[in-house]
């Protein structure tokens, strides 16, 4: 037996024990050009462990082929386990359905573009054996075929993050990454609806260690995270982990306040003297309290909306089907999460 498969089976046996030792999940939208290369490295990774497994695709509403790619696979792979979003609802979302859905008592976690290479998973595994720990997260150490764009935006991202959040999060992380089932339990288990899941695993706790990595270029296909996409994922990740934003719109507001004090001042010494204020400045005080009192309107407009989405108690998606292939036939199963 392997080293890993040993280690699967003892860390994660007794009363962890679920169905399978080891999970991938592996979230997708629009990726039928580069699912049969995913499909073909996770299984040659995973058959290399020596232990049973299972691959969860999930299918974020695609608008390709990329549910009939799937299909197609699950047909001929009994490891292949195919979730089928009603409709798209965003990566955080499709990965925590396919967290939910998998049962492995080792999950990994990644993108289907192939940037994190399966062929770490091995390595992964050695370095939660030796750390002992709960979560082992792939840390960037360079960032291939990215545009200066999208690697300064992440900088600032990842800068601003640490710098608001009241969770330390680690810098230059994805999702790419292994944990323990309780680690993917507790996640599942939080109820929130703006999620970011790198986030969550740091705030659950745990022994979580590094596992340096250099990422690869896109195998098929362009990134399908724009610069709007991005920027949601950033504002889900600042408000969902820190209320300084609403800290920083009342000092914002005092700052304000004290301008508005100083300027008065000086338009009243301005008219002491026999000169009449100008109108540049009055404008000025008038456009620096307007902007404060719209930037503290928008802040909290941001946080009771994520309250709103919290208190009407919606699932967080809904599965039109799930594929699971056993002795060669397809059994489909339909629900609402």
């Amino acid at each position: 037996m392997l080293p890993a498969a040993k280690f699967l089976q003892s860390y994660f046996g007794g009363s962890m024990r679920i169905r399978t030792p080891l999970s991938v999940v592996v979230p997708c939208y629009n990726e039928q050009a580069v699912l049969p290369a995913l499909h073909e490295r996770l299984s040659t990774v995973c058959r290399g462990l020596g232990t049973d497994y299972e691959i969860v695709f999930i299918n974020d509403g695609s608008r390709d082929a990329t549910w009939d790619a799937m299909a197609d696979l699950a047909a001929r792979d009994p490891h292949l386990v195919c979730v089928n979003l009603s409709r798209n609802y965003g990566h955080q979302l499709a990965l925590s359905a396919g967290l939910r859905e998998c049962t492995g008592d080792a999950v990994v976690v990644l993108d289907a573009d192939l940037q994190d290479p399966p062929e770490l998973l091995p390595d992964m595994l050695a370095v939660m054996r030796r750390e002992n720990a709960d979560v082992v997260y792939g840390k960037r150490v360079s960032r291939a075929g990215e545009s200066w764009q999208k690697r300064a935006f992440a900088r600032l991202f990842y800068w601003g993050l640490a710098k608001l959040s009241e969770v330390p999060i680690p810098r230059d992380v994805g999702d790419f990454r292994l944990m323990s089932r309780r680690v993917v339990e507790g996640l599942t288990a939080l109820p929130e609806h703006h999620r970011y899941i790198r986030g969550m695993v740091s705030w659950l706790g745990y022994k979580q260690v590094a596992f340096e990595y250099h990422r690869e270029p896109r195998a098929a296909g362009l990134s399908h995270y724009n610069f709007q996409r991005m920027s949601r994922l950033a504002l889900d990740a600042v408000t969902g982990f820190s209320v300084r934003p609403l800290t920083f719109a009342l000092k914002a507001g005092g700052v304000c306040l004290a301008a508005a004090v100083l300027t008065l001042a000086a338009a009243l010494w301005s008219w002491a003297g026999g000169s009449v204020p100008t109108g540049g400045l009055l404008a000025a005080l008038f456009l620096a309290l307007a902007g404060g009192q719209f930037l503290a309107i928008g802040i909290v407009g941001e946080y009771l909306g994520r309250m709103f989405s919290e208190v009407r108690g919606r699932p967080l998606f809904v599965i039109d089907q799930v594929l699971r292939s056993t002795h060669g036939a397809i059994h489909p199963r339909r629900e609402a999460a």
